[in-house]
């Protein structure tokens, strides 16, 4: 805004204001004596464009952008860590540490329900360096202090994905939306912010009343239904007898409804499908199964939440290439699924803000022969599932690829 007020402009202002009949030139005793006050203006206004982009949302640094965002109750997240599922040939104490490569991961549960074949036993282990570098890792885990009796310990699987801190464009459009529509009481904007600062987790769709297509009128049983439930209760498992009891009677009593039903469809912060854990982790969260509907977690009283996680759709590709001279498919085929996964990421990443995704064709062949230009010269004809179209997912899922041929 002020970007006019330079140094030179400020001295020729204040110049204007004497006698054209005083000697003004550079050195003069009115040139000299102007000047460095000139300076300080000039500085004055450089720190009052800075206040002014600081104090405004669009534009603020990060480190103002956070003063800024405490009105609205919002700060950036933190950095998570990863956590992951680990094998070994015994039983090992909770909170011993392990290294793999260059970071190190500690024991905190023991996953007597995943154990592995062989005899090899599971636990969770979490990194003790937070953020998405530790995601990629696997294998061999090296014992930091002796575990008697230890032969075999391994990094297996990705339970739940370590996050970076929120990048500050990321932050800021975050402080933009809440001006849009606040959270509260459990609308969509409250499940979205409350879901989205939970670990591992990169996007979530909000679908109210999810299963509105159930009307009331058709859960209420009629005479027939009553008959048959009178005369076979008596025949059914005590457990069996009591669940279908309790059901028909609340159906009878007109307690059924489709009011305060809600769908969480989760995506991992890595742009996968979560794992179990991970959205085990969030329904007990938001509304655990064992108490459902009862407000013991983030969900307010009488919402009834199902968190499930999004469909990884696998996307065939058939693809007709013209190789640049000494290439084939066999040498091609890593640099072309590279393309691919790429490209099925950045969908993924846009997944929580449209509708449905579509897998372009015109993509494909466009990122291939861009990224590839030393290895294809030309494409053409290309197929997904088989077909020459478009392929448009279902609104909870996001690409992965699955056959490639070339």
């Amino acid at each position: 805004m002020y970007e006019n007020m330079t140094y030179e402009a400020l001295v020729q202002r204040a110049l204007g204001r004497v006698s054209s009949g005083i000697d003004k030139r550079e050195g003069s005793m009115v040139f000299n004596g102007v000047a460095p006050s000139m300076a300080e203006l000039a500085m004055l206004y450089i720190e009052a464009d800075f206040i002014l982009r600081a104090s405004r949302i669009s534009t603020a640094p990060r480190q103002y952008l956070i003063e800024i965002a405490k009105c609205r109750d919002l700060a950036p997240y933190d950095a998570t860590a990863a956590v992951f599922r680990g094998e070994f040939d015994v039983e090992v104490p909770l909170w011993s540490r392990y290294s793999c490569d260059d970071l190190n991961f500690v024991v905190t549960e023991r996953m007597a329900e995943q154990d592995g074949e062989e005899g090899l036993l599971s636990y969770r282990l979490t990194c003790e360096t937070p953020g998405s570098a530790a995601n990629s890792y696997s294998g061999t885990l090296i014992p930091i202090e002796y575990v008697d009796g230890l032969t075999h310990a391994e990094l297996v699987e990705l339970l739940i994905p370590g996050e970076d801190v929120e990048e500050t464009e990321a932050f800021r459009q975050r402080v933009l939306d809440s001006f849009q529509s606040q959270a509260f009481g459990g609308n969509q904007a409250d499940y979205t912010e409350k879901v989205l600062a939970m670990p591992g987790v990169g996007g979530v769709k909000v679908h109210p009343v999810w299963n509105e297509n159930l009307h009331p009128a058709e859960l209420i049983p009629g005479k027939e239904v009553t008959e048959w439930f009178e005369s076979a209760v008596g025949g059914l498992p005590d457990a069996v007898a009591a669940w279908l009891t309790a059901v028909h009677k609340a159906a009878k009593d007109k307690l059924l409804t489709v009011g305060g039903t809600v769908k969480l469809v989760v995506l991992a912060s890595d742009f996968t499908a979560p794992t179990s854990v991970l959205l085990e982790a969030i329904q007990t969260a938001i509304d655990p199964t064992q108490n459902a509907g009862e407000g013991l977690g983030l969900a307010p009283i009488g919402h009834v939440v199902n968190v499930a996680g999004v469909a990884a759709q696998e996307v065939d590709v058939t693809l007709h290439l013209t190789y640049a001279p000494g290439w084939s498919w066999e040498a091609a085929k890593s640099y072309v699924e590279g393309v691919l996964d790429a490209y099925f990421k950045e969908l993924a990443q846009s997944w929580a803000g449209s509708d449905f995704l579509t897998v372009r064709i015109s993509q494909i062949e466009s990122r291939i022969l861009a990224e590839c230009s030393t290895v294809v010269t030309d494409i053409g004809g290309t197929q997904i599932n088989g077909q020459e179209v478009n392929l448009v997912l279902d609104a909870d899922s996001i690409p992965v690829r699955g056959a490639v041929n070339g």
